[in-house]
């Protein structure tokens, strides 16, 4: 299959392409989805001012012919946008890829997805791990691989690289997965 075939298939077609072959996604949970809409606000809040757009999920990203990813949270800054139809060729400055609990999805997210969006050009890629409750941000190199710029699991966080005046509260991030466990256990 085609990046181009990839990017027509049906909206609710589940799966990123691989060499060729459409792979399954991970199947998120929601505290998954929690992180995900939250940073989504966050940024999207952020942006509104400085001509950036935070997009979810759902959009495609062409890595190559067969290739393509659909990261969890794409960032664009400075009046940058994707293409609106089809998949993406214009690579977001940042992705964030919120880490799922199966070993599979993991390795994917740490392994292989790094140099997919390396290939591109995606300047930021962020790892969010909600069972270590941390946050990694790599940095591209010019050798074309990331960098570790930051990482942390706690606090309030005001300098985050590439986002110049973005504030991210870790502890109310966590706080949504302890909603959601809180919700859980009285049940």
């Amino acid at each position: 299959m085609t990046v181009e075939e990839w990017a027509e298939l049906p909206e609710d077609t589940p799966g990123e392409l691989v060499n060729g072959w459409l792979v399954q996604d991970e199947m998120p949970d929601f505290v998954h989805e929690a992180l995900v809409a939250q940073l989504i606000e966050v940024l999207r809040a952020w942006t509104r001012t400085r001509d950036g757009r935070a997009y979810g999920s759902e959009g495609k990203l062409r890595i190559g012919p067969r290739q393509g990813r659909k990261p969890d949270v794409w960032l664009y800054l400075k009046g940058r946008r994707p293409e609106p139809y089809g998949a993406a060729s214009v690579a977001p400055d940042a992705v964030i890829e919120v880490l799922s609990r199966r070993a599979r999805d993991g390795r994917r997210d740490r392994i292989e997805k790094p140099d997919d969006y390396a290939a591109v050009g995606v300047r930021y890629y962020w790892l969010v791990d909600p069972k270590l409750r941390a946050l990694e941000i790599y940095e591209l190199g010019a050798d074309h691989r990331y960098v570790r710029a930051l990482a942390a699991a706690r606090g309030r966080l005001e300098q985050i690289p590439g986002c110049e005046g973005l504030t991210l509260d870790l502890d109310a991030l966590w706080a949504e997965i302890d909603d959601l466990e809180r919700a859980r256990k009285k049940s």
